[in-house]
């Protein structure tokens, strides 16, 4: 009987052994390995047409394309079949599957930017991740394909691409991520939702690249200002609401502690923390969360002004509920710089200050009582804040999907 292609490696003869003729089995098996972990879990529905969403690594790169989901739903209801392909981790999953959407999961090498032997490890990831992709699209058949970024795009476009099926990006940041400089190439339309994004793609994706804002979650517009003081507890009226992002931000985290007891003399705080460091001790007038998902948009209403990071998904929730912000932006040395980018560009507009290298607890301290004594200023930048909003975002990219599932429905119909 012939031996398993595992028992070939493993009882190779030593003195005829073969590296690259080796790596190639070994490559072929981690694969293998992979696309038989995450099984085959395409499910087939008597829905006809399908949109495929993908997007993951962190809530930033799920939310906005919830959102457009959604606005097509409302828009088309149940005749179409969307569903969601992201990582194998669980945030991804959670985060789809909590809204009830259909997810599938597919391995997801990291892309990165410097050298490391985790690079060699994701190589064999990215390659699993292709043809994972590729085997769920074939059954699925989508008229399009949706990428709202992130490293566990790229084997969706790629297999969309291989396929023959249409792809429309969209990059929320002001520079865009690598996965969205790859994805460009291989797209039908590429969207961004600052028009200073578009400088910065290749020359020969420009021509594809419009400005169509940025996907907003219609939950948010929902919140309730009292609701969110009742649910913060009793404190002091001005309500100061601290956001990591969705994993949390160590040198907010470490500053809030260092600065709480003033604060608390100020304030309400409300502060998603992320599940990474431990909060300081629930006093009266502090209320810590690893993380916000039903009650932020009562939260948001609630709160005079927000510290955070600079995250595109972010800054554009706050731009379009009119909120006042303190950024600080990951640094260059932990990021490529787009939270810089993107809080500049806020600066500059006049709905943010920005806070940037070694914050001191002090300096955050001292921005903080400057706005909440001056009210005016408040308002004045929660209106620039506004100004800045594309409140159509999802409308909009909701419109080009509709128009490719028409040219879909009508090839079908021939």
């Amino acid at each position: 009987m012939r031996p398993s292609r595992t028992e070939e490696i493993r009882c190779a003869p030593t003195g005829d052994f073969n590296l690259k003729d080796n790596i190639a089995k070994i490559v072929f098996l981690v694969i293998l390995y992979y696309n038989v972990k995450t099984g085959s879990d395409v499910i087939k529905s008597d829905k006809g047409t399908t949109i495929v969403y993908t997007g993951g690594g962190t809530a930033g790169h799920i939310y906005p394309g919830l959102a457009v989901l959604f606005e097509m739903k409302e828009r088309s209801g149940d005749s179409l079949r969307q569903v969601w392909i992201g990582s194998n981790q669980a945030m991804d999953r959670s985060l789809v599957e909590n809204t009830g959407v259909e997810f599938f999961g597919i391995p997801a090498g990291k892309l990165r930017r410097y050298v490391s032997f985790r690079n060699f490890i994701d190589m064999f990831k990215f390659a699993a991740g292709i043809i994972r992709a590729f085997r769920i699209l074939r059954r699925l058949k989508p008229a399009v394909v949706f990428s709202k970024g992130g490293y566990v795009t790229v084997p969706v476009v790629l297999a969309a691409r291989l396929l023959g099926i249409p792809t429309v990006s969209h990059e929320s940041d002001a520079e865009p991520g690598l996965a969205t400089k790859i994805n460009s190439r291989f797209s039908t339309r590429v969207l961004v939702s600052f028009p200073e994004t578009a400088r910065h793609f290749h020359q020969t994706a420009r021509d594809r690249v419009e400005v169509s804002g940025n996907p907003i979650r219609s939950s948010l517009y929902g919140g309730n200002r009292q609701r969110g003081l009742k649910k913060a507890g009793p404190g002091k009226e001005p309500v100061l609401l601290v956001l990591g992002g969705s994993q949390g931000a160590r040198q907010i985290n470490n500053l809030i502690k260092d600065c709480l007891e003033n604060l608390l003399g100020l304030c309400r705080v409300i502060h998603q923390h992320g599940s990474w460091d431990a909060p300081p001790e629930r006093v009266p007038g502090y209320l810590p969360f690893d993380f916000i998902a039903e009650d932020l948009p009562d939260f948001l209403q609630a709160a005079d002004l927000v510290v955070c990071r600079a995250g595109a998904s972010t800054i554009w929730e706050l731009a379009a509920l009119g909120k006042p912000s303190i950024l600080i932006p990951l640094g260059t040395g932990s990021s490529r710089g787009d939270q810089q980018t993107n809080a500049r560009i806020f600066e500059k507009h006049g709905a943010s200050i920005v806070l940037t290298g070694d914050v001191s607890a002090e300096q955050l301290m001292e921005e903080v009582n400057g706005l909440l004594n001056d009210p005016l200023r408040l308002e004045t930048m929660g209106k620039a804040a506004g100004n800045l909003a594309d409140k159509s975002g999802s409308e909009y990219i909701s419109n080009i999907l509709l128009k490719e599932i028409n040219v879909y429905d009508r090839n079908s119909n021939y």
